[in-house]
């Protein structure tokens, strides 16, 4: 079924300019019996709670937005011996090992690129996933795929590529070696530290959409770094810089694998398209039941969050088709296109 929905999602929506998404949410549960409810970070309400995490892969284009693969993430808790009863009684398949959030969006991200189907140039992520060498090696592995994921603030690097050197050292009577950095005094620096220290000059401002009490505007830096990992020089990317106006600003960072000539203005638009797999969480909880249901089963949940996801396409198979071919669009009550959904969903149990 996921495969044939890909299909109607490239046939709709599919533009080689796509771009994709990977983020999480959390479903509050009451009861401790549901498939991978544990006391967890619930990013729907910003807090430690009883609940279930889905890791979710959504997709944009010029034509609309949709997600496109879930995974129910298994906290480490529910491999234990004390959770082998839990894990048979909700169908866990034994095959099974535990995954990191990052993980499994670099799971869906490998089957996209294998399947083929879903058109796509670029790749966005929140800081979960700018923080995995997990999902950054599965972004490398894209040929041609440009990615802006967001980063800690406390992310090191080298604004200048600090030089390797080998050195010996003895341990235990043998001689070994290590790398290291060639020049002790080249400590790498905090990418907040880096925004602190650009000068004016470097920042620009620029409206990235329209709200409702008017334009939203930013200022935008950019800055070519090398990243540091366990204390070593990794890979060269691009650090972009977001920060609000006035005279306390609140600062974002993200890195970008686009080459130098890439335009600054691909970087902004880039910074600002996460919003679309939000709005599909937001969508799809509000108005199609996607955190409504009593499912204790591990392909229950994958089932109903497919079953959501049918519903949420449907909506915008009906926003595309009417508003090319019927003058009823603006008369169409958002109501009526749900209620269908709803059919949907409830003939498919």
């Amino acid at each position: 079924m996921l495969w044939n929905y890909h299909q109607l999602v490239a046939a709709e929506m599919g533009d080689p300019d796509g771009v994709l998404m990977f983020d999480e949410t959390g479903f509050v549960k009451k009861g401790q019996d549901s498939v991978g409810v544990a006391r967890q970070y619930c990013g729907t309400l910003g807090k430690v709670e009883n609940c279930q995490v889905g890791v979710f892969a959504g997709y944009a284009s010029r034509q609309g937005y949709a997600l496109v693969d879930k995974r129910l993430f298994l906290p480490e808790a529910w491999f234990t011996d004390a959770y082998a009863t839990r894990r048979t009684k909700c169908h866990v398949p034994k095959e099974l090992t535990f995954q990191s959030k990052p993980q499994l969006a670099a799971a869906m991200l490998r089957h996209m690129v294998h399947e083929g189907l879903l058109p796509f140039r670029y790749i966005v992520a929140d800081c979960l996933y700018g923080n995995s060498p997990a999902f950054l090696d599965a972004v490398d592995a894209c040929v041609g795929i440009t990615a802006l994921v967001a980063i800690p603030s406390e992310t090191r690097c080298w604004l200048q590529r600090p030089r390797i050197e080998d050195k010996c050292y003895r341990y235990q009577r043998e001689v070994r070696s290590k790398r290291v950095v060639a020049d002790p005094d080249s400590t790498p620096s905090m990418v907040a530290t880096v925004a602190a220290r650009l000068p004016a000059s470097s920042w620009y401002r620029r409206k990235v959409s329209e709200g409702t009490k008017g334009p939203i505007t930013y200022e935008f830096a950019r800055q070519r770094v090398t990243l540091c990992k366990d204390g070593l020089p990794d890979r060269t990317v691009w650090l972009v810089l977001k920060r609000t106006l006035g005279a306390e600003p609140s600062y974002a960072y993200a890195i970008s694998n686009a080459p130098e000539s890439i335009p600054f203005s691909t970087l902004v638009w880039l910074s600002g398209l996460r919003w679309a797999v939000e709005q599909c969480f937001e969508e799809g909880k509000t108005e199609l039941g996607m955190a409504h249901y009593e499912i204790r089963k591990y392909a229950g949940w994958h089932h109903h969050m497919l079953t959501t996801m049918l519903a949420h396409f449907f909506l915008w198979h009906l926003k595309l088709r009417l508003g090319k071919k019927s003058p009823r669009t603006d008369g169409v009550a958002a109501a009526d296109v749900v209620g269908c959904c709803v059919t949907v969903a409830d003939s498919n149990g």
